[in-house]
């Protein structure tokens, strides 16, 4: 029900019915309870476009938002920090990407909490890489029937080999393509390969299929590769630390795309202080006023 629909049941005014409802999420939902918390994931969601963010950390136990800052910097999180200490929760781990700001952040307010790199983000990375190898190898191209195979090439080089739709001959494309281009050939399975560092057993064997993986990719001498080796590497103690810790952002971003439909559904939101209550409230399903 939107505070419109309440307006006009009641016949009150639509600023009556949303101040009502301001007061009630104040009341309620203005100062999530941190006491208890242990698994946080930080990110962060698009307010409107021209690159306006707002950070959002959420209680990965709970499934709850906990906090909302402004922008996505690091003092995007000071707020939140000093809500921290006083609530005397001791934070384990922290699930996040690769976003400097908010790993300075924890690094610096949280040093005993572990930190956990998203592995969606890391194969977001991965496949970022192998589409900038297939696009320079595209360029590079002479031949115009490889290069209209290469430039047709790139779903099917990002989406997993097991989802591969034999039905329209996807793996059948994607093999022709690579048998008739080696670094492509070489990126690719090199990618797939990644996705197995999560499968491994426990960090001692992890921390070893990484050093061979990034040995492999190493010797291919792609320039973007090994770009991407060294971002890995740099990362890697909070890759490995998903092995004591398995948490991730993937609940976190879940919750964002509830947001973004809170936002759809009321046209956007002029009172930002209503609109932050509003997402506070948001993992209360039975909860669902809008404009």
């Amino acid at each position: 029900m939107t505070v419109q629909d309440v307006s006009d049941h009641f016949n009150i005014s639509w600023g009556t019915v949303k101040q009502m409802d301001k007061e009630y999420l104040q009341r309620y939902y203005s100062k999530p309870v941190l006491k208890g918390v242990e698994y946080i994931a930080i990110d962060e969601f698009a307010i409107q476009k021209g690159h306006h963010y707002q950070t959002v950390v959420y209680d990965l136990k709970a499934g709850r938002v906990i906090y909302i800052g402004a922008g996505r910097a690091e003092e995007s999180l000071d707020s939140f920090w000093k809500r921290l200490i006083h609530s005397g929760a001791r934070i384990k781990g922290v699930a996040m990407d690769m976003w400097v700001p908010y790993y300075n952040a924890v690094m610096e307010h949280l040093p005993d909490a572990q930190i956990v790199f998203d592995r969606f983000h890391i194969m977001k990375k991965m496949n970022e890489t192998l589409d900038e190898i297939r696009r320079s190898l595209y360029r590079d191209e002479v031949d115009l029937n490889k290069r209209n195979l290469i430039k047709g090439l790139r779903w099917l080089l990002l989406k997993n080999a097991n989802n591969l739709n034999d039905e329209y001959q996807e793996r059948h494309r994607l093999e022709e393509a690579l048998e008739i281009n080696m670094p492509l050939a070489q990126s690719y399975y090199l990618k797939e390969d990644l996705g197995q560092l999560w499968l491994q057993n426990n960090r001692q064997e992890a921390d070893q299929y990484l050093t061979s993986w990034a040995t492999r990719a190493w010797a291919t001498t792609i320039v973007a590769m090994r770009d991407f080796v060294k971002m890995l590497l740099g990362h890697r103690t909070g890759i490995l630390n998903w092995f004591e810790h398995r948490i991730s952002t993937g609940p976190l971003e879940g919750f964002n795309n509830k947001i973004k439909v809170l936002k759809r559904r009321a046209y956007g939101y002029r009172d930002m202080e209503y609109f932050n209550l509003k997402i506070y409230s948001l993992h209360e399903s039975r909860y669902g006023l809008l404009r």
